[in-house]
């Protein structure tokens, strides 16, 4: 399927956050998976926003994968990129990377140390989609 020339297709939204001690779950301060998810839904959001000045619903995930784990004290990079685009339709490919991570307790309180290069930690395909455009 081809894009029509002026397609938004190719746009970014990134966002940075640090995961916060309260959404350990797991030994280690290990955090779930859902956590990675609810950062997409915030990126995928921003983009429908961005893109169609509404928030869109999220219709489906595809190709979830968990490569590396997020912890509490780690500072995420999550970015969307939208891949398709139809008539309502947004499909987005999802990346969590780790760019920074705290050091274990035990070696210095407060330490941290920024990722080069940053680690991978989830990624997915998902699909939202939004409100038909105005006068369709």
């Amino acid at each position: 399927m081809s894009e029509p020339a002026g397609s938004r297709v190719g746009t970014v939204v990134t966002h940075r956050r640090y995961v916060p001690y309260s959404h350990a779950h797991y030994a280690g301060n290990l955090v779930d998976g859902a956590y990675s998810l609810g950062l997409f839904g915030d990126v995928a959001t921003e983009m429908c926003i961005v893109l169609d000045g509404d928030e869109g619903l999220f219709a489906s995930y595809s190709d979830v994968q968990f490569r590396a784990p997020v912890r509490a004290g780690d500072v995420v990079e999550v970015t969307a990129t939208l891949v398709r685009e139809g008539t309502r339709s947004r499909v987005m490919d999802f990346t969590v990377q780790v760019v920074g991570r705290g050091a274990p307790s035990a070696v210095a309180p407060g330490r941290a140390e920024v990722l080069d290069p940053p680690v991978v930690a989830t990624t997915a395909t998902g699909t939202v989609v939004v409100p038909p455009a105005a006068g369709t």
